[in-house]
């Protein structure tokens, strides 16, 4: 196979989770949370088979690099930002916070802005070859798109819009926070050296089984608990 066309495999797989992510803002602008979750779910197989690619071919390279973070970005940073966005402007205010109604929406591309910084980061950060440090944007983008697709009626009637900004300022912080997460990479199928990924994984099944869709908001979160007390035990 040419050079040329090897080296550009994995960066058109990356386009290709760009275009996903594309898909999934217009999808989240329209109000069609479950078509925009579907896109994400897409964005992130083509994630994290362009990284695979790029180890299978050692076709590695910086433009590589910079566009992987672009598209993570806008498929897990502003994908997810828009979601949210949509969610507030379908909420009801209580009569407290009518004179914020208007704003508060915008407060969800938080989720943008820590996200970019998530990435910055991450491809900076020597300690992040094996492991994470901070919550990774594509498991953020999947806590928020199968928590509204998962719960959106109570959301709309139950959830306070303080409550959800708040909400959104603590993922945020978790996006580029110090807290050691675990990765999923394994090496080899011993249960000794994979011990918190094969608990991890055997939860996560019933999870799935009876939470369906808003059960990977609830993985999301377990992922997030099981990081902080392997990291707190060592």
């Amino acid at each position: 196979m040419p050079n040329k066309i090897k080296n550009n495999i994995p960066n058109t797989v990356t386009c290709l989770n760009l275009f996903s992510g594309c898909i999934a803002c217009i999808m989240a602008f329209e109000g069609h949370y479950e078509a925009a979750f579907l896109f994400i779910i897409l964005s992130a197989v083509f994630d994290f088979f362009d990284g695979l690619l790029a180890r299978a071919l050692n076709a590695h390279s910086v433009i590589g690099k910079d566009l992987d973070s672009l598209a993570d970005d806008v498929s897990f940073g502003v994908a997810p930002s828009i979601i949210i966005f949509s969610l507030f402007k379908e909420m009801h205010y209580p009569e407290a916070l009518t004179s914020i109604a208007h704003y508060l929406p915008y407060t969800a591309f938080l989720i943008s802005v820590f996200s970019a910084l998530r990435l910055a980061k991450f491809n900076n950060d020597t300690r992040q070859t094996s492991s994470f440090v901070g919550l990774p944007v594509p498991a953020n983008a999947l806590f928020w798109a199968s928590l509204v697709v998962g719960n959106h009626d109570w959301l709309l009637s139950k959830c306070n819009p303080i409550c959800l900004l708040i909400l959104v300022c603590l993922f945020s912080w978790l996006l580029v926070s110090e807290i050691p997460m675990f990765s999923l990479k394994f090496k080899n199928l011993s249960w000794k050296d994979n011990k918190v990924s094969f608990i991890f994984l055997i939860i996560c099944i019933p999870l799935l089984i009876f939470l369906k869709i808003l059960g990977f908001a609830a993985i999301i979160v377990w992922y997030i608990l099981l990081s902080v007390l392997t990291q707190k035990r060592k």
